[in-house]
């Protein structure tokens, strides 16, 4: 089959120049040959100058996803079989691959493609039509590659069901991609133990970007009388337990989320001191300072608030109300570990909007640490999309 040329628009491509991996629609000037929806092309610069080869969808703003930035590279199995080798020797030196994220689309280099290890089970979420073609021979080479050092992977399961698959004109897909299993899995992370429900949990069934994050408040919070919002299954709140914490209350507005945290509590013999409620946050903390509580550790660790541009504004005003309440439930001297998962809310946005919220209430803070995600979701500098989790941890002193 002949090669595939598309052309950019002279001034374009500056995403590709400055090193990331993506070409909007209306970046290109031409496209020369036939082509379908998922194949790979070669992407020149206006004034013919290769820049790399990726997969091209049309139904997708996103135009063209780049593979490499070598135009004489095939995609092939030796190419897939040395991005999964890079992608697990990374890890194996940089974090406890126990349960971690194996591969991480872009950041990877392995665009539109999500797959993570929970003991010895994979999730996998395919998010584009070029990588999905791929989807089952990564999924292989992986299984051999971990193989090599002692791990055999009993089962995969698919979680391709989020809603961007449909701005790529794909359907929303969940299954086994193995035999089936029993899709409760077992994992331990900072010496806690979590039931992952693979199936039918939010995203791939659990949240490892956070891992060290949570191991960060563990010091906080011995002998701590502890609130943890948005708990979804425990994680915080058990990381508190585990540590020592006297008391700790874990909120979320999930039945599900909320049963499931309650088990891992069970799992981990904390039940007597780790509880957890269904309720709206923002309903519940207003109501917790009426009564008085205070509290030696909050946390706030909320979905994103805004998954574009245009809700940023609203998103603001959310991150701005839960961390002004927090920080009128946090004793004087006690703690905040307050965070934002959303890439829209950038790291000046989210400083500005909890600096904002500290002078509304009179609190005076101290920063602690500033953290991010796990190494195991690596930034991808000029991939602005892999950059997205903000965690600070500060103390909170009242103004006298």
């Amino acid at each position: 089959m002949s090669e595939t040329i598309v052309t950019l628009k002279k001034g374009e491509g500056r995403t590709l120049k400055a090193g990331g991996m993506w070409v909007f629609d209306n970046e290109i000037e031409s496209i020369m040959g036939r082509f379908e929806n998922g194949s790979i092309v070669t992407v020149h610069d206006f004034d013919g100058y290769p820049m790399g080869r990726g997969f091209i969808n049309q139904n997708s703003k996103i135009r063209i996803r780049l593979m490499t930035r070598n135009v004489n590279q095939e995609i092939d199995h030796e190419f897939l079989r040395n991005r999964v080798r890079m992608a697990w020797e990374y890890r194996k030196k940089t974090v406890d691959t126990g349960s971690c994220r194996v591969i991480f689309g872009e950041a990877d280099f392995l665009p539109g493609l999500v797959i993570d290890k929970f003991s010895d089970v994979l999730v996998v979420e395919s998010l584009a039509l070029g990588i999905d073609r791929f989807k089952l021979e990564i999924v292989e080479l992986l299984k051999e590659e971990l193989l090599k050092d002692g791990i055999r992977i009993r089962g995969v399961y698919e979680r391709s069901d989020a809603k961007v698959r449909l701005n790529e004109g794909m359907e929303r897909v969940k299954g086994f991609l193995s035999e089936e299993f029993d899709t409760n899995v077992e994992i331990v992370e900072n010496g806690v133990k979590y039931l992952v429900d693979v199936r039918d949990g939010q995203k791939t069934g659990f949240f490892l970007d956070q891992k060290y994050n949570r191991l960060a408040i563990q010091k906080l919070c011995k002998d701590a009388r502890v609130l943890d919002c948005f708990t979804h299954t425990g994680s915080f709140a058990l990381n508190a337990a585990i540590a020592g914490a006297k008391e700790v209350t874990g909120v979320d507005a999930s039945e599900l989320a909320v049963e499931q945290a309650a088990k891992n509590a069970a799992l981990n013999g904390v039940q007597d001191r780790a509880k957890f409620i269904c309720r709206d946050v923002f309903e519940l903390l207003p109501e917790l300072e009426k009564q008085g509580e205070k509290y030696d550790v909050v946390i706030l660790d909320p979905p994103a608030f805004t998954k574009s541009r245009n809700s940023v504004k609203n998103a603001i005003k959310g991150y701005r109300e839960i961390n002004l309440r927090a920080m009128k439930l946090v004793k004087d001297g006690g703690f905040l570990a307050t965070c934002s998962c959303s890439h829209f809310m950038t790291y000046e946005l989210f400083t500005e909007t909890i600096g904002q919220a500290a002078r509304n209430v009179h609190k005076r803070l101290r920063q602690v640490e500033f953290r991010t995600q796990a190494p195991d979701h690596p930034i991808l500098w000029a991939a602005d999309e892999s950059y997205y989790l903000k965690f600070y941890i500060f103390q909170v002193v009242d103004e006298k």
